[in-house]
């Protein structure tokens, strides 16, 4: 398997190389130099995002919420806070990923992107081939490209002490649950096999418990990396909530959504992760809904091995 880096693009091509990237892994290396700190003291700085649910329509709402001005108002903190890498965790468009969906968002990104790296998974409201119809440009200089798994949206980021994986739960366009399916989960599990123990984050967009709404293959997928150590934790969203939880040590953690909640009670907003090579620090920033949390900082300690 040939992994790809990028070792002579500016930040703005990468959110559009790596957006491309439809099947293929990209790893981008930490910036700072060997040596420079022992890896416990190395920090990677990530804004965590899900459920944009940007719309081609600026004006489309939905329980009050407006989708579009809630990513615009995001955007500047993005900016400002100048994180290493933005990763979005799926339903990045409204419904149905429409084309005009995917240009507006790309529209609010790019101020972005021109700063730091942006990565996003796909969820059962985004449309595969709309996608990358948008996101659409030419890998730069010093790119080497080989898919590692047909038809899916797969990215390896690996930032200073921590790796994320982005993998693609998206099943049917406009309906509820997700699969990894049998060829992501064994790429997956060969993956894990041979990479070093850097700990690694799973990032995808549904949810983990056994509804018919949820990631359909959750037993299997558990079931292979509980014994894999270097897996510390699995960032999801879609059910529109925030919140933590547990399994066989590995931490569970549910972003809220961008675009709207579905329930009062629950913030609209993004998350800040400080991440250590023994755990990470996790600060909410509630931009709409539910502010009680706003600011509120959860510590997580990564499972030993």
């Amino acid at each position: 398997m040939t992994e790809i880096f990028f070792r002579s693009m500016n930040r703005r091509s990468f959110i559009q190389t790596g957006l491309a990237a439809f099947g293929t892994l990209v790893t981008l290396n930490a910036g700072c130099s060997p040596g420079l700190m022992k890896d416990d003291e190395k920090e990677t700085r990530l804004a965590l995002l899900a459920d944009t649910h940007i719309p081609e329509d600026v004006e489309n709402n939905y329980r009050g919420f407006y989708p579009y001005r809630n990513l615009q108002k995001v955007v500047p903190d993005l900016v400002s806070n100048s994180p290493d890498g933005v990763l979005i965790a799926g339903d990045l468009a409204r419904l149905t990923g429409q084309l005009g969906d995917y240009a507006n968002l790309k529209k609010l990104m790019s101020p972005v992107a021109e700063k730091t790296p942006v990565f996003m998974a796909l969820g059962n409201h985004d449309n595969r081939q709309n996608f990358l119809k948008v996101f659409d440009e030419t890998p730069g200089v010093g790119v080497v490209r080989e898919p590692p798994l047909q038809g899916k949206h797969v990215t390896v980021v690996k930032k200073a002490s921590t790796r994320l994986i982005m993998l693609d739960s998206l099943l049917y366009v406009n309906k509820v649950p997700g699969l990894l399916g049998k060829a992501q989960r064994q790429w997956l599990e060969n993956y894990l096999k041979e990479c070093d123990e850097t700990p690694t984050i799973l990032c995808f967009h549904h949810t983990l418990s056994d509804g018919d709404g949820d990631l359909l293959d959750v037993p299997r997928l558990f079931s292979m990396i509980a014994p894999i150590r270097k897996v510390k934790a699995i960032v999801y969203g879609h059910s529109h909530a925030y919140g933590f939880s547990e399994f066989e040590g590995i931490h569970l953690i549910n972003l809220p959504a961008v675009g709207y909640n579905f329930s009062d009670s629950e913030p609209v907003g993004w998350v800040e992760a400080h991440l250590k090579s023994r755990g990470g620090d996790f600060v909410l920033h509630a931009t709409a809904g539910n502010k009680d949390r706003d600011g509120s900082v959860t510590k997580l300690a990564w499972r030993k091995g």
